[in-house]
């Protein structure tokens, strides 16, 4: 986590307990399971944000409401909101959302990953960086931010549990 917070008391949130109605035919694997927004709202909910030990929903940062998936044009859009409109991190948490979801979508899905129109003072910087696909690598190819990023995403796979603090 980072030394000098950037938000050093953010509000934290009560997650919320959307469980998922499972059918047989999710079982069935001959029957094409689309993927929708609650699949992908627990793919992300639980990365863990990179200055505190909570996880992006328990912050607000995602929200199940704030997801869009369209199966037919294979295209997922997921818009996030920053703790504070100045936050240094944004680009941070949009690259952990980008890479949860390239290591667990099919490669068929486009992702677009945007801060939410008007929560954050760079906005157009910031969903400009986490949707060109020359910038995302390049920043993949850092050693050091690429284990921030595999910290961040330690957590992810608790969708939706607690992180448990040492």
């Amino acid at each position: 986590m980072a030394q000098n917070l950037i938000n050093a008391n953010p509000t934290i949130y009560n997650t919320k307990n959307i469980v998922r109605k499972e059918t047989e035919a999710e079982y069935d694997d001959n029957i094409e399971d689309p993927i929708d927004s609650q699949e992908i709202f627990d793919l992300i909910r639980s990365i863990s944000d990179p200055e505190h030990p909570l996880t992006l929903e328990q912050l607000n940062v995602t929200q199940f409401e704030h997801i869009e998936v369209d199966n037919e044009n294979n295209k997922v859009l997921i818009e996030f909101t920053p703790t504070i409109p100045h936050c240094s991190m944004a680009t941070l948490i949009g690259l952990c959302i980008r890479v949860r979801l390239l290591r667990s979508l099919p490669d068929r899905f486009k992702v677009d990953i945007k801060v939410r129109k008007g929560t954050h003072q760079s906005e157009g910087a910031v969903n400009k960086q986490l949707n060109d696909k020359e910038r995302v690598a390049a920043a993949l190819e850092n050693n050091h931010l690429l284990e921030v990023v595999n910290q961040c995403l330690s957590t992810a796979s608790l969708r939706g549990m607690e992180i448990k603090s040492n």
